[in-house]
């Protein structure tokens, strides 16, 4: 049976691919050839290698060289038959990226999970965490027809929105407890929090982490004066989300945030605004207390998923507002949702001014100080991206997310571990994927471009470049995914969604425009 099965995906996505140019495989053997490997680890880079895998697991790795030296042929390993191989001379191979926050799209959006999953991959993101959607029962449909290879998909871990199916909402420790022990039942990894009453958070990530599940939490306002990070990860919480519930730990001479006395939560701009106000608040880096409590989040194992790239439209709307991929690639329902709005959520460009913009900057600085002195004392650091709000798009927001890694100080080995093999540990998967490793899932991505020397090549629109001929060229963007033994063509994918945004723009009628205009 096992083997009819791999026969009906063999003939399927060939199938796929002579139809379409977007997939092909999966196939027996692979074999990636001449390639610099950076393996997601931490090592500098290597080559050329071959690498090999067979029913999608790595199964050698092998030095075949050395630069500018023509390689012994006889040193190669052997392709069998029915096999398939890469040469991959000059290019570079990755472990395929973790989003640790990934929204499958969104009914207010009109952002569909095709839209969304060929973004991704085109991207190179191979296994993104949903941290609450649409309905466990949405998401784990998806999720095991992604694992047949049923759909044009990454792998999907669930976390489901904490209370999510309830009627009334979780009141009690033991509603707690119970919710908890339906969610697994009902097949999730894990719990995405927003915070709630002392009582029941305790109760409810104590049974969580009885039953083995996942965590995370974005501490939202309305709970936070209560239950701030440190609270959730002396209970055993395994990561957060953003940032909120960490200057909060971090203050000394207050233990609310410094709201105004006209400040409403559903206020979109007040929100946000005063949120750029918050890290002035906390205590300065490097302090007794900003100390102590870093290396008391550090000694729990506890795992900081930052998403700069999602707030960064605050410090720099009109960069954010016209990033070249929105005329392409961002469906006409995304762009209106994105636009000033008094209820979409995050669409809080009421009147944004200089003034935000320069708090939020400040705001960065302090943040990004926490993050990267928490990767230097050995905390671990994720990527993640909350894509489909605040004109950040499923896929370019990933890459943007690793380009603000490498503001904050990271170095660039250390921005792919953080999106690579971090990511893995933080989900408990690391013994399957994170890293090019003998034994791992086949999980890659293969790119022309040194990614190292410049993370824009990452980007499905590549990057500038004057040539030696002192022509301008686009150089960049992945090449090829490697996902669930299935090889997707990355750009033919962005192909496939600039198709469908343009029928959409047609059907409508629609052109994007600058909000006012």
């Amino acid at each position: 049976m096992k083997n009819l099965l791999f026969l009906f995906l063999l003939i399927f996505n060939t199938t796929h691919l002579s139809s379409q140019k977007l997939s092909e495989g999966p196939f027996p053997q692979l074999i990636i050839r001449g390639v610099t490997l950076i393996n997601g680890n931490g090592a500098p880079p290597v080559g050329p290698i071959d690498l090999v895998v067979e029913q999608d697991k790595i199964v050698q790795i092998k030095t075949v060289g050395y630069p500018g030296i023509e390689i012994n042929q006889s040193r190669r390993p052997k392709l069998k038959k029915g096999g398939k191989e890469i040469d991959a001379s000059g290019m570079y191979l990755l472990p395929g990226f973790i989003d640790m926050h990934g929204h499958i799209g969104g009914k207010s959006q009109g952002a569909d999970w095709d839209y969304v999953f060929k973004l991704w991959l085109a991207h190179g993101v191979t296994t993104v965490r949903e941290p609450g959607g649409r309905g466990i029962g949405y998401t784990l449909d998806l999720k095991n027809k992604a694992t047949q290879n049923k759909i044009i998909a990454p792998r999907i871990v669930t976390y489901t929105s904490f209370g999510q199916g309830s009627t009334n909402g979780i009141n009690t420790a033991n509603e707690a407890i119970n919710w908890v022990q339906q969610n697994k039942k009902n097949g999730a990894d894990g719990i995405k929090f927003l915070g709630a009453d002392p009582k029941i958070m305790k109760a409810a990530l104590k049974e969580n982490k009885k039953l083995g599940l996942g965590s995370a939490c974005h501490h939202a306002q309305m709970s936070v004066a209560k239950w701030n990070v440190l609270h959730s990860a002396r209970a055993g919480l395994t990561s957060m989300e953003h940032w909120y519930g960490l200057p909060e730990a971090l203050f000394e001479d207050r233990t609310i945030q410094n709201y105004p006395l006209d400040y409403n939560y559903q206020n979109e701009q007040h929100r946000f605004e005063e949120a750029g106000k918050l890290w002035e608040q906390a205590a300065p880096p490097y302090s007794d207390h900003w100390n102590s409590v870093m290396n008391e989040l550090i000694s729990l194992d506890f795992t900081l998923d930052p998403t700069f790239n999602i707030y960064e439209a605050s410090r720099d709307l009109h960069r954010a507002r016209r990033a070249e991929w929105h005329e392409k690639y961002t469906l006409p329902s995304l762009w209106k949702f994105y636009e000033p709005s008094k209820i979409s959520h995050g669409s809080y460009w009421h009147f944004w001014g200089t003034e935000q913009e320069v708090a939020w900057k400040n705001n960065f600085q302090l943040w990004m100080t926490f993050i990267n002195e928490y990767k230097n004392r050995g905390g671990r650091v994720t990527t993640g991206s909350d894509s489909g709000f605040i004109y950040q798009l499923y896929g370019f927001s990933y890459v943007r997310e690793l380009e603000l890694l490498r503001e904050a100080g990271f170095h660039p080995l250390e921005v792919i571990r953080s999106a690579t093999l971090n990511g893995a540990e933080a989900l408990g998967m690391d013994e399957k994927i994170g890293s090019i490793e003998i034994g791992k899932q086949a999980d890659l991505i293969l790119i022309e471009e040194n990614p190292l020397k410049n993370l824009k090549v990452l980007y499905g629109t590549g990057a500038i470049k004057l040539n030696e001929n002192n022509k301008i060229v686009r150089v960049g963007g992945i090449k090829y995914t490697i996902s669930n033994g299935v090889i997707y063509n990355s750009k033919q994918l962005l192909k496939e969604v600039e198709k469908s945004v343009n029928n959409a723009k047609e059907k409508e009628g629609y052109t994007i425009k600058q909000p006012g205009n």
